[in-house]
């Protein structure tokens, strides 16, 4: 009889990337996989750029990190700076010590093109335009999406389904209705991008600007010279509000108090932030990975680091089940152990992250995280440990392999 662990087909929700990601892994073991968009293309802003080691590695797996390498930049370190550009606190990584695994930035629109192109070369891969996911049904032999398409309504099933449909999860939604534990935070963040020359003042790669009301993340993130700026504004104005005040704030707030004329804007964007985390990562043969199960607010970028640590273990999960090394049980644990990761890692550092620049609450913790970045500069040991930190959100799942039952 057929082994009942093989998995034929998975369907995978969202071609963010996530959801590209492990369309690639899967596809290039064998396994079938209908990949689901509803929008006509992939997004086009530039976004979150900053890819942690624990990522690097999974693009390597994935056979495209020399691409996105190649295309994208190494950052030279991170600091932290009073508004005034007097530095408080900074680390740079050692080039002879960073290892193969370094972080690599590349905005977030070059890396889906990268990974959509993987994904499409795959024999076994379909990718599904103007798809969009609007109820969810499953029994013991298979799940089930109800999709609306320009074609009509249509029903696709798999063996499992993936939600890697970012924070406005249809997936999520099916399952759980609005429920999404968590809190949206008080607080606006404005993230643009923009051409200017931080180089004259000499600003680092990566920095973070304390202050308890002009705080801010400056970062570049193309070998071109593009900055991701993520700052904060006033609470409660409309999209339009924010937008027009961008110009006031960037003059308030960045090096040179710039107009205008003095920098090209490539595209701003108003955020909430929220930290959040689903109930569960598994209901039966749906499963959330990303955005999708859990939400923070991107300072330190642990959402994206996250996310593909999400990625590496569902991935290892599964293909344990297809090669009979495990049961489905695995991925109880799958979902047990990513929330697990969200609460004790996650959430506690990306507030801790956030708070920092501003909270005169944290200005403790904040004194205490300088301290520890002054010491990590001249102490080795504390600089391998600090490279460990995003390894930390993996998982070896192997010891919780159950022999799959006899068909």
């Amino acid at each position: 009889m057929a082994d009942s662990t093989k998995i034929s087909k998975v369907i995978i929700v969202g071609a963010g990337p996530s959801g590209l990601l492990l369309g690639v892994l899967l596809a290039k073991q064998g396994i079938q996989v209908q990949l689901l968009e509803q929008a006509t293309i992939l997004d086009s802003n530039p976004r979150a750029a900053h890819h942690a080691p624990n990522a690097v590695q999974e693009f390597r797996r994935a056979g495209v990190l020399n691409q996105i390498a190649a295309e994208g930049i190494h950052p030279s370190g991170v600091c932290w700076r009073e508004i005034d550009g007097k530095i408080l606190a900074g680390i740079k990584p050692d080039p002879e010590t960073e290892g193969e695994d370094k972080m690599v930035c590349l905005p977030l629109d070059k890396l889906g093109k990268i990974l959509l192109k993987e994904f499409c070369a795959q024999e076994s891969a379909e990718m599904n335009w103007e798809h969009k996911v609007v109820g969810v049904e499953q029994d013991e032999k298979e799940a089930r999406v109800t999709v609306e398409t320009p074609e009509g309504t249509k029903t696709l099933s798999a063996d499992y389904i993936v939600g890697c449909d970012g924070a406005n999860s249809g997936v999520r939604r099916a399952l759980f209705g609005d429920s999404f534990p968590g809190e949206t935070l008080q607080q606006q963040i404005i993230a643009t991008n923009v051409y200017y020359d931080f180089s004259k003042f000499d600003y680092w790669d990566s920095q973070f600007i304390v202050h308890p009301e002009n705080w801010y993340m400056a970062a570049r993130i193309t070998a071109d010279g593009m900055w991701r700026v993520t700052y904060g504004d006033k609470w409660g104005l409309s999209t339009e509000e924010y937008l027009k005040r961008q110009p006031q704030r960037y003059e308030e707030i960045l090096p040179g108090s710039p107009k205008p004329g003095d920098y090209k804007l490539v595209g701003a964007s108003p955020y909430k932030l929220h930290q959040r985390c689903a109930e569960s990562m598994r209901v039966g043969r749906f499963l959330l990975a990303a955005d999708a199960g859990h939400l923070c607010n991107p300072f330190g970028g642990m959402g994206l680091t996250g996310g593909f640590a999400d990625i590496t273990s569902l991935y290892d999960c599964l293909i344990a089940m297809h090669n009979g090394l495990t049961d489905d049980s695995i991925l109880d644990k799958y979902s047990e152990v990513r929330i697990n990761k969200w609460k004790k890692i996650i959430d506690p550092s990306s507030r801790a992250n956030f708070l920092r620049l501003w909270n005169e609450d944290a200005v403790p913790e904040r004194e205490a995280f300088f301290a520890m970045c002054d010491k990590m500069a001249t102490d080795k040991a504390m600089q391998d440990q600090g490279k460990k930190f995003y390894f930390l959100l993996n998982e070896d799942f192997t010891p919780y392999f159950k022999k799959p039952l006899a068909a």
